[in-house]
Formats: C-alpha cells, structure tokens, sequence
C-alpha cells in the first residue's frame, strides 16, 4: 500500500512544527476527523529530548485536544516520573490525531493515512530517542501488520528509527501502551524494568554523545 499523496504531499510542505500543526488542523482527508470535536497534536516541549508516540485520542483527549490527558495518561505521567522524567521535559503525539468512533483502534488505513505527518512530525522534533507506545506506534511507524508484532519481545530492545524525512536515525524502542497496563497491572512490573533500560540507555546516550549501540544486532521485527 502506498502512502496517501494528500497527506504526504501536505507533510513535504511543513517545514516549521506549527506549520505541520495548522495543515494537519486544516486537513479533511481522514474520516475520523468528521466524528471528533478536536484535532490532537501534541504536548510538551518540542526542543524535547525523548518524543513518545502513542495511539489515538480517547474521550478526555478528543475534549481537551491534549495527547494522555485521562487515565492512560496520568499512568503515563507516573511511569515517565519513575526515572525521573518530568511530562514537560518530553514530547508527546499520536499515530492519529482524531479520536476513533468508541475508542477502537485505528483502522490501517487511517493509520497510513496519518503516516507522512506521523513521520514528519518526528523529524521536526528530532528526539535523541523515540519510544513507541503501544503496537498501534510500532504498526505506524514500523510500517508492518499489526498480527506481526510482538510486543512482549519488541519491548526489550532498540533499534535505529528512520524515515524519508529524517537526516539521521533515530534510538528508538517500544513500551507497553498504558491503557494495556490499566487492564493488565500484573505487567506493570515489567513495564518498570523497560524504564529502567530507558533510564540507563538515555544517560549513555548523553554520557557518550552518540549511537552506543550501533554496534549491537539490528532487530528484525519478525524474530
């Protein structure tokens, strides 16, 4: 499947976060759009070091237009806060940016859709370190078939993220989304050893100023 033109013709313009913000606002090829009462972008600092992309907008984020602003959202504040990462330290967006009909998952194709601006979002912001939250992220920006992720496994590595708007890669990983553990808190536990993997990865990545892992096995999704 091929990306949408619209979307990735818009994206190619964009070259400022609040130009991508006003165009993808202004943008009427997404049929999600027509069921929300707001577009949400993002929140956080966009000079941010770590840029955390979920889902989709829920019924508290479709409300207030702010991305992890329910539930998911105060569990997420507390995971990031459980290494000492304040939630206006880091930069938060989603696959999509209008809530689904009953809060079901993005179709592939409104994921696809929203893949250009997705992508060019992210070179924007340019993080030292991308996290994926949820499988929906990984099949987003991953571009595979949901059925094919495993994120028991995928959770506990890296990788280098990059797309056609990206200069360089992109130290990137994936963590359980938090509406998962809200349902399943007997992998909280779990959950907390990535944070501390995160932890760790992110002060050598500071410490060293550089790829540290370049060296190590690049992942396959299909492991």
């Amino acid at each position: 499947m091929n990306d949408n033109f619209e979307s990735r013709k818009l994206a190619d313009k964009a070259q400022s976060v609040n130009e991508l913000h006003e165009i993808i606002k202004n943008f009427d090829g997404c049929a999600l759009k027509k069921y929300a009462n707001n577009t949400v972008f993002a929140d956080g600092i966009q000079n941010a070091e770590i840029m955390l992309v979920g889902e989709a907008p829920g019924v508290n984020e479709d409300k207030y237009g702010i991305p992890f602003c329910g539930q998911s959202g105060k569990l997420l504040d507390n995971i990031l806060a459980s290494i000492g990462l304040a939630r206006s330290k880091v930069y938060i967006s989603n696959t999509v940016f209008w809530r689904p009909p009953n809060n079901r998952r993005p179709t592939a194709e409104e994921i696809y859709i929203c893949r250009p601006f997705v992508e060019k979002h992210i070179s924007l912001i340019a993080p030292k370190i991308l996290i994926m939250v949820g499988s929906t992220a990984v099949e987003s920006l991953m571009c595979v078939k949901n059925n094919e992720i495993n994120m028991h496994r995928l959770r506990k590595h890296y990788w280098q993220y990059s797309n056609s708007y990206t200069d360089k890669p992109i130290i990137s990983t994936t963590i359980f989304h938090p509406s998962y553990l809200l349902r399943n808190p007997i992998k909280k536990k779990e959950a907390w050893f990535d944070m501390l993997k995160l932890q760790e990865t992110f002060s050598k990545l500071k410490s060293n100023n550089q790829f540290w892992f370049c060296r190590k096995k690049i992942l396959l999704l299909a492991m």
